[in-house]
């Protein structure tokens, strides 16, 4: 490739799109390396025009990956910015850091919240409400995850050192036990017999 080419708008539209069914052919000898490849399709098309190249740039994205579903298009954003044959290094970085962030946001605390928060009302319409609300969640962090880290390139790496990565974590469990915890005192009552005694002498 002799000079860089940029991704247009409906490029990154059909890799956001396509990295919806990442986990499609999920399997337990590389993870998400299939659909991280297949997502990865219009990009690479865009960048290269030689066949060959195309064919080694697939090669690459075969390899082994697995990442937090969401936060994966990150990734995905960064690879789309920067690739060549150095990107495999900066993916297997990139695949433990993020998925440490976003394995406690999401899973451990947006989902528990947001399903308690609906769950304790009793009506109906709670689980679609869920539905609706968590897949908006993961729609907006995939596609603003992946336009960012484009942008980015390769600094979104400088972006996540000096801790603050952990300290999005940490804020994310605090925040996480502080509604858990308003949500027990607020619908949860324990009732304790107490009665007195009075004993004449």
């Amino acid at each position: 490739m002799s000079e860089k080419k940029q991704l247009t708008s409906a490029d990154i539209r059909a890799t956001y799109w396509r990295s919806t069914f990442l986990l499609g052919s999920f399997n337990f000898e590389r993870m998400q390396s299939m659909g991280f490849c297949v997502s990865m399709i219009p990009t690479i098309k865009r960048l290269y025009s030689r066949k060959e190249d195309q064919a080694a740039a697939l090669k690459r994205h075969l390899e082994f990956f697995n990442a937090q579903p969401w936060v994966g298009s990150a990734i995905m954003g960064v690879t789309a910015a920067i690739d060549d044959a150095a990107i495999s290094g900066v993916k297997v970085g990139l695949m433990g850091s993020l998925a440490g962030v976003g394995d406690p946001i999401f899973w451990e605390t947006l989902r528990p919240v947001l399903a308690a928060g609906l769950a304790i009302s009793g009506s109906i319409l709670d689980p679609l409400l869920f539905f609706i609300g968590i897949n908006l969640c993961r729609a907006l962090t995939r596609w603003y995850g992946f336009k960012y880290s484009y942008q980015k390139g390769t600094e979104i790496v400088s972006d996540m050192g000096g801790g603050r990565l952990q300290k999005v974590t940490q804020g994310a469990s605090i925040l996480g036990l502080f509604v858990m915890g308003s949500l027990v005192s607020k619908w949860t009552s324990i009732n304790i017999p107490f009665e007195l005694s009075r004993y004449k002498t």
